[in-house]
């Protein structure tokens, strides 16, 4: 039964910090994470957060007791299969993001590893961001039995995440419906644009002008 809970690195350097390279369309750079919490018999639970900057959408949040690089390969070739490969992907310096496997995997793909300065969080200030809205919305409110309810619920927060949070910065829009207006390689001005005036078409047939 689930209950609500009450209350409750170094590679990088400044030639691949976050002022250096910023997205600038779908799919121009992910940006992935950790989260730790446990469950309500003290165990473990560890979170992987990949975002897409420029759209700011979740793209996935892996749950397990424990996530090893192998584990963060098969992620990575999942989103690759079903959403295509970005041209960067930004981390901090975690053993399972400098691994040789990761390397790998991401080499294959072509896709450019950045990684932030030891202790400046704020060069991957997109993940931290939504780890803190996840954290203050989900793993601060709730308690967890097993890995599998954690899953049910992370998912659930994820799809409203997604689908039915406006965005300040896409000008009000959800990340599903900014990522879906977006225009492959177009610059963030064109897709803004193509955003708004989607918008704007779409609320001059829906009154019939």
């Amino acid at each position: 039964m689930h209950h609500r809970r009450k209350g409750r690195k170094s590679k990088g350097n400044s030639d691949n910090s976050c002022s250096v390279q910023k997205a600038e369309y779908k799919d121009h750079v992910w940006t992935y994470d950790f989260v730790s919490d446990q469950s309500e018999d003290g165990r473990s639970l560890k979170f992987l957060t990949v975002l897409d900057e420029f759209t700011r959408e979740s793209l996935t949040i892996e749950v397990g007791r424990s996530i090893k690089s192998g584990d963060v390969v098969e992620t990575l070739e999942y989103l690759f299969a079903v959403r295509g490969v970005p041209g960067f992907i930004r981390s901090d310096n975690g053993p399972e993001f400098v691994a040789h496997a990761i390397k790998k995997t991401l080499g294959k793909k072509n896709v450019e590893t950045l990684y932030i300065e030891k202790g400046q969080p704020w060069e991957n200030g997109f993940i931290e961001s939504f780890n803190g809205k996840f954290r203050d919305e989900v793993l601060n409110r709730e308690l967890f039995y097993s890995v599998k309810e954690a899953k049910v619920i992370v998912e659930q927060w994820r799809m409203e995440y997604n689908n039915h949070r406006p965005h300040s910065g896409l000008d009000y829009a959800t990340p599903a419906e900014f990522a879906a207006s977006c225009i492959a390689s177009a610059s963030p001005t064109a897709q803004l644009q193509q955003y708004t005036t989607d918008e704007k078409d779409n609320s001059l047939t829906e009154a019939g002008t």
